[in-house]
């Protein structure tokens, strides 16, 4: 695969609840999708005590824990931004690469422009999901990570952390890239 102009970065987020302003960002992990070795991860104090327990459970993250663990999300958004430009160089730009990026991106996108007023992704993402159902040619209840494991055969695997789900999906987008 040619050099591009683009720098692929797999980002996995864990909240509170579905949706970014009612719910809090908990976690953020990121990694160079193509280098996943360079890394970023972070956990963020609350910035609503709203939350639906089923995402509580998933997380095994504690509200009350993050209040006083997490960081300020003006610091943690600033953070993450400083790592990803940190990855381009000049004439490069940042992909946000996501598993049902939809998720993801919302949130993090919510957050870049609430605490930083900018997001540094610009303003679209790449969705794994969307991208293995136009490669492999099959339906979208065919685009569940096991599913998609199952075909790809990946080394790694999720488990509700945002930095080990981002090195997952990283790896995951990689093999529908070298897909024939």
């Amino acid at each position: 695969m040619a050099k591009s102009n683009e720098v692929f970065i797999s980002v996995d987020v864990e909240a509170s609840g579905p949706i970014p302003g009612e719910y809090s960002l908990l976690t953020i992990g990121a990694c160079d999708a193509y280098e996943p070795t360079r890394q970023f991860s972070c956990t963020l104090k609350p910035i609503t005590a709203a939350f639906i327990p089923e995402a509580m459970a998933v997380t095994g993250l504690s509200l009350e824990v993050l209040a006083d663990t997490g960081l300020e999300a003006l610091e943690a958004m600033g953070q993450f931004a400083a790592w990803a430009q940190s990855l381009a160089s000049a004439g490069e730009d940042l992909v946000f690469v996501g598993f049902n990026a939809a998720f993801d991106w919302s949130f993090v996108n919510y957050y870049f422009h609430r605490f930083l007023g900018r997001n540094p992704f610009g303003f679209s993402a790449l969705d794994i999901k969307s991208l293995y159902m136009g490669a492999a040619g099959c339906d979208w209840s065919e685009t569940r990570s096991s599913q998609m494991a199952k075909a790809l055969k990946p080394t790694h695997t999720g488990d509700h952390n945002a930095l080990h789900d981002a090195i997952f999906q990283a790896e995951l987008f990689c093999l529908v890239r070298q897909r024939p």
